[in-house]
């Protein structure tokens, strides 16, 4: 039997982290000290360095001892004064920092392996980062481990590069960007809220594609951390070790290992740049501190790219109930009624094109080309959108006759194909030559015909409707089937990217098709990208799943992701009444579809009003600093009522609730976290000036009554000073 010196590791202790055992790490010391009660065996090394980065909401402290390497030492929220690392009682295999494999070996932050090369702090627009390099002592790699922090946010922003120093490839696999032990409380205090960071879950847990952001809390304290993955899709994964531990919460961020498992070479000379890892700290229930405020207003000013300025714009798209049955004479009526609604931009989704890979315009349907419409567009004071497939073209296209060899394949060797409204396609691979030409079709586009938003769709590394996922294909940038996974994410980037740096004020929206999964957003696609058209929501008929489910997803995703980066189509702008499509449509980033022919002028007129109204409030007031669902948000039903609050840190914001069928003549409406004040209510639905209230009134519980006749309220709460 070993000492009691050294660390005793169980079966159960390896099987419950197997990155442990991946990473080589079961065996290697841990230099906070061997004995039980944490203090310093005699003569183990001191810290070489340590390193403090923060700002007044937090700090986060790094040590480097020669004989262990690299791990947090504190970690603080100095608002809440709340400390999340007990050096006394940690251990080895809890906080490793970082880990991988690198062609098989194990790789870890304190593992004893590395050499410290040396630390560079630097200034970022609005924040600053600390970058601590890493060399191995036995292979030919650097880790540069690099922590941001931004001003006014209690959160760390931490990624890897992995430098090749050598004259052969590496292979990385398991990869574990943020592995990191924090300490709540008891273990039967412990909570965690998964998918999107709403969902009630068991705290031993491994989070998946659709886990972006988690929240693991002292459910006694209300301290708790929420990690936010800019992992991209399917290659997300997210370890919770909440109740093995009497001290911990045990926190690694992955690349899967397993379902989509991650695998990328890195060849002689050149770095592999890993997706970022946001911890962000709160404390429930204490004002804005809480995650209510502190995560919308996160994920709104840091991790979306730009859309958080301005707010996003009002977009029109004609796929339904049109589909790809569109043209010149049905557009031309389309941006009258556009344009008299008040919209920003106004979209053609497909069918403008004459096939799938080519900007050439389909002349029958539009004979004199797109640029008439595009000056009837800016005639009205919008701006034009298309709808562009990224990676799935026609066969007959001159990139498919020419370059066949960037196909993408299945494991049979044979060319993948994907269903399409135009019938069936074939998927070119993001991770090969052909990410060049998609680039260049790209900005083609945004140049001939002067647009401000490009929707890219359809399947790239995973079909969301089934088909296998990644690409067989030799002679591509991947290796094999596995790197090919996270090298078309990859691709995705490369392309967005290139469009940027030509036209940077263009909006790129990355479907839920692109991405791969239904109904998937997440910090990678908004690395990625400005907007996600995150669902097809049926909304043909008055009956259809329409706005109701669209807030399903909105509420369900608003805890953790940017709501103005959420386009949820496909709410058509008269079903089921325009008052509940406008009132839907402010609380993500507003889009809408169907006949627009067939409201009436007055109907136009109204939604150019409260349009109108919208766009002036987001440009005064900074509603993306929070949202709170309201009602039966946790399962909208049209038995009760919904909805939702967007406030700014002043008070100053909006209200929307919706009765749906439940019959109710009030909505009970609690808002315990609104600021200290006084705050005046008006209906921006029927006008009318609803009285004054304060914190108290809001922490009881405002009775608003639903308007004579109408589905819908929307309140503007003002605040009033003295």
């Amino acid at each position: 039997m070993k000492s009691t010196g050294r660390l005793l590791l169980s079966r159960r202790r390896l099987l419950r982290n197997g990155m442990l055992v991946a990473s080589g790490c079961a065996c290697a010391p841990w230099a906070f000290g061997g004995a039980a009660n944490g203090e310093e065996t005699a003569g183990a090394p001191i810290a070489d360095r340590t390193w403090t980065i923060g700002n007044e909401q937090l700090k986060r402290t790094l040590a480097f001892k020669a004989k262990t390497g690299l791990y947090t030492q504190q970690l603080s929220d100095l608002e809440t004064h709340a400390d999340y690392i007990l050096p006394a009682t940690m251990r080895m295999w809890m906080a490793q920092e970082f880990s991988f494999l690198s062609n098989g070996h194990g790789c870890a932050g304190t593992d004893g392996s590395f050499d410290l090369v040396g630390a560079d702090e630097a200034a970022l627009d609005n924040g600053k980062s600390l970058t601590v390099r890493l060399r191995h002592k036995e292979l030919a790699l650097e880790v540069w481990v690099v922590y941001a922090v931004y001003s006014g946010h209690a959160a760390i922003r931490k990624h890897l590069v992995l430098r090749n120093t050598g004259t052969t490839a590496l292979r990385i696999s398991h990869l574990n960007i943020e592995a990191i032990a924090i300490s709540l409380g008891p273990d039967n205090e412990t909570t965690l809220l998964t998918q999107y960071g709403t969902i009630p879950r068991e705290v031993f847990y491994t989070g998946r594609s659709e886990d972006a952001g988690l929240l693991v809390a002292n459910s006694r304290t209300g301290d708790g951390i929420a990690v936010v993955s800019e992992i991209p899709g399917y290659m997300k994964r997210t370890e919770i070790g909440g109740w093995d531990d009497a001290d911990h919460v045990r926190i690694g961020v992955l690349y899967d290992t397993d379902l989509m498992p991650f695998e990328r070479s890195i060849a002689a000379g050149e770095a592999f740049t890993t997706a970022s890892v946001s911890l962000v700290t709160f404390r429930n229930g204490d004002g804005f501190n809480d995650p209510h405020w502190r995560l919308p207003s996160y994920a709104a000013q840091v991790l979306e790219r730009r859309v958080d300025r301005q707010g996003a714009p009002w977009i029109y798209n004609t796929w339904e109930p049109f589909n790809r049955n569109v043209n010149h004479d049905l557009v031309l009526q389309l941006i009258d009624a556009a344009g008299a609604m008040g919209m920003d931009i106004f979209t053609i989704d497909d069918g403008w094109q004459l096939d799938y890979g080519e900007n050439t315009v389909d002349l029958k349907a539009f004979p004199g080309g797109l640029l008439p419409l595009l000056e009837a567009v800016e005639s009205k004071g919008m701006r034009l959108g298309l709808w562009i497939p990224l990676a799935a073209i026609g066969t007959s296209t001159a990139v498919y006759r020419e370059h066949p060899e960037w196909v993408a394949r299945d494991q049979e060797g044979a060319p993948k194909i994907t269903g399409t409204a135009a019938g069936e396609k074939a998927v070119m691979c993001m991770a090969s030559a052909f990410r060049e030409t998609a680039a260049v079709r790209v900005i083609d586009a945004i140049e001939r015909f002067h647009l401000a938003y490009v929707k890219l769709d359809l399947t790239t590394v995973f079909n969301a409707y089934g088909e296998g996922p990644g690409c067989w294909a030799k002679g591509h940038d991947h290796g094999n089937w596995a790197e090919s996974l996270n090298r078309i994410y990859e691709g995705i980037s490369y392309v967005t990217s290139k469009v940027y740096e030509n036209h940077p004020e263009v909006l790129l929206d990355l479907t839920f098709e692109l991405w791969g999964q239904k109904h998937i957003i997440d910090a990678g696609l908004l690395a990625a990208g400005d907007l996600d058209w995150m669902s097809n929501v049926n909304d043909r008929e008055r009956s259809s799943a329409g706005p109701i489910q669209v807030r399903q997803l909105l509420y369900q995703r608003a805890a953790t992701m940017p709501v103005e980066s959420m386009l949820i189509g496909n709410m058509q702008a008269e079903f089921p009444t325009i008052q509940e499509c406008f009132a839907t449509a402010a609380g993500s980033a507003p889009v809408l579809l169907g006949d627009l022919r067939r409201l009436s002028v007055e109907d136009r007129k109204w939604y150019h009003e409260k349009t109108s109204w919208f766009k002036k409030l987001r440009r005064n007031t900074r509603i993306s600093e929070s949202f709170f669902p309201l009602g039966s948000w946790l399962q909208t039903t049209s038995t009760a009522w919904d909805g939702f609050a967007r406030l700014a840190h002043s008070g100053n914001g909006m209200i929307a609730l919706f009765l749906n069928k439940s019959k109710a003549q009030e909505a009970t409406v609690k808002l315990p976290l609104m600021p200290a004040g006084k705050y005046k209510l008006r209906s921006v639905i029927s006008g009318k000036e609803l009285g004054i209230l304060d914190k108290s009134d809001w922490a009881r519980g405002v009775a608003v009554k639903f308007p004579d006749a109408e589905p819908v309220e929307v309140l503007e709460v003002i605040a009033v000073r003295g």
